[in-house]
């Protein structure tokens, strides 16, 4: 057998080792009846990730994925209608609007919206009104977030009538 033969017998070696090793759980002893169901249990809800392919993902979706009320979500795009829309991310629940005037309004808006909770509620909703002359008034903004709640409750209603 020459040198290189038994140098690349070594390096496929080592890399089976390598990926034997991705596999195996960090700090836990074999599986026996106690500790079987507390590892499953772990990785279902993605807490307790010991391997590193599990550990990577569990870290990415907390990270990535924000839920976001889809009826709150709705209601902000059909109550801002009449402002152009320049930015809209559902997977961390922001909208942000640029100038636009209301129907029969003399006063122009724009507004970056978050949603931030998958609850019908209002504090998954934060909205920030903005003029040209600077922040819109704290009544303003308290009229839109309720206009937006009311009518995502609509959307609710109706869908659940389905």
């Amino acid at each position: 057998m020459t040198k290189v033969q038994g140098l690349g017998r070594i390096a496929i070696l080592c890399m089976a080792i390598v990926l034997v090793g991705c596999g195996q759980r960090f700090g836990t002893s074999p599986p026996n009846e106690q500790n079987v169901d507390s590892d499953i249990a772990l990785s279902r809800d993605g807490s307790g990730a010991t391997t590193l392919g599990e550990a990577l993902r569990a870290r990415r979706n907390e990270e990535s994925i924000v839920k976001v009320n889809k009826y709150i979500w709705s209601s902000t795009l059909q109550v801002l209608d009449f402002l152009p829309i320049q930015s809209v991310d559902p997977f961390t629940g922001v909208i942000i609007t640029g100038f636009g005037t209301p129907p029969g309004g003399g006063r122009a808006y724009r507004a970056t919206v978050l949603i931030s909770d998958p609850a019908l509620d209002a504090r998954s909703l934060n909205v920030a009104l903005q003029t040209r002359n600077g922040p819109a008034s704290a009544a303003t903004v308290r009229a839109v977030e309720d206009a937006i709640l009311t009518r995502a409750r609509q959307l609710r209603i109706a869908d659940n009538r389905l």
